[in-house]
């Protein structure tokens, strides 16, 4: 039964099916683990140990991999992380030639947007649809904290320069943090909604690489909705807009315009997760959360056929838990931070 589930087909081409069921449809795909800035939630002051060079897939072997993808496995979505993907020097190229594959999937970047008033441009002729550009607060000071670097003025630049080139709609991710920014909420969305910005809110999770996350004292998604409701009224759009996208929405003022919280912790929606992960050194994620990784590049470099190589994908997404296990009391972080792991 096992292997009849597995060899379903969607337009002709073999999916990535789990035994519970879902067909993962969304490629994230972290292009360095480097990064710009220092944000006490995700890296030590000094940063990390990077990988060497040799260890990061090539421009060519990422594409090959996401072509694998979408002509083998069903893949329909490709969204680019890091790291800061920013980072990338053959970012622009890799866009290109993604958009160049048929059947074209929509493609995406999470970004620290630092380097957006640079790129935002040259990646819209590329074929990048969007981005998600990520900005804890409003505040100079309380950013220089969180970042550790004093580059707010570039993320609210980038963030003009992604609008004004049509990386539309550009989505903002927030974390607020106890004693820095949870009270940052109203004045968050306000501001989003004056830019015609989609904010969500994202609750912190245990991926740091210090293992300093604490569940209690964190905020949580009711926190911030309570939060959001001294100014705003909120109506839940419901289970029916939202499919397997991450995000809980809510239109704010009876609409047009939405907020979102993405609450992985307290409200884990594991069971409409449609997301494959590759690492920038080429392993195979099923979850932000997993422990185990599964090597693709080794295959590759090794003379691998496609074929073999998207069999090897099937049988790790295969074995996808039911979820992350955060309630669990055995949960156990992953050792790999999300600067590597790809967000």
């Amino acid at each position: 039964m096992a292997n009849d589930r597995r060899s379903e087909t969607r337009e002709g081409a073999h999916v990535l099916i789990d035994t519970y069921g879902r067909v993962a449809t969304d490629l994230r795909v972290s292009l360095t683990d480097r990064c710009n800035l220092r944000c006490t939630y995700c890296m030590p002051e000094e940063g990390l140990q990077w990988l060497a060079k040799p260890d990061l897939l090539t421009d060519d072997e990422i594409v090959r991999l996401i072509d694998l993808a979408v002509t083998h496995l069903g893949i329909e979505e490709v969204r680019f992380t890091g790291g800061e993907p920013l980072l990338r020097p053959g970012l622009v190229g890799i866009v290109e030639r993604v958009a160049a594959l048929e059947p074209r999937p929509q493609m995406s970047i999470t970004t620290n947007g630092i380097g957006l008033k640079r790129t935002a441009a040259a990646l819209k002729q590329a074929g990048l649809d969007r981005v998600n550009v990520s900005l804890d607060t409003l505040r100079p000071d309380v950013f220089k904290t969180l970042t550790r670097r004093n580059r707010h003025q570039d993320v609210l630049d980038g963030l003009q320069a992604a609008s004004e080139a049509g990386l539309t709609p550009v989505k903002v991710n927030s974390v607020l943090m106890p004693g820095l920014n949870a009270d940052e909420a109203p004045d968050l969305l306000a501001w989003a909604l004056e830019h015609a910005y989609e904010l969500r809110f994202i609750e912190q999770m245990p991926l740091d690489a210090q293992h300093g996350w604490k569940r209690e004292g964190m905020v949580t998604a009711q926190d911030i909705l309570a939060s959001l409701r001294t100014r705003f009224e909120l109506t839940d759009e419901g289970e029916g807009e939202r499919g397997s996208a991450p995000a809980e929405r809510w239109l704010v003022d009876g609409g047009p315009q939405r907020v979102g919280v993405i609450a992985s912790v307290t409200r884990p929606f594991c069971a409409a997760c449609d997301r494959t992960r590759l690492t920038a050194d080429g392993q195979i994620r099923t979850c932000l959360f997993a422990t185990e990784e599964t090597d693709l590049r080794a295959l590759l470099r090794s003379g691998a056929s496609d074929e073999e190589i998207a069999e090897l994908w099937r049988k790790a997404m295969w074995g996808k838990k039911a979820g992350a296990g955060l309630d669990d009391p055995s949960f156990v972080q992953p050792d790999r931070p999300m600067s590597a792991i790809g967000g």
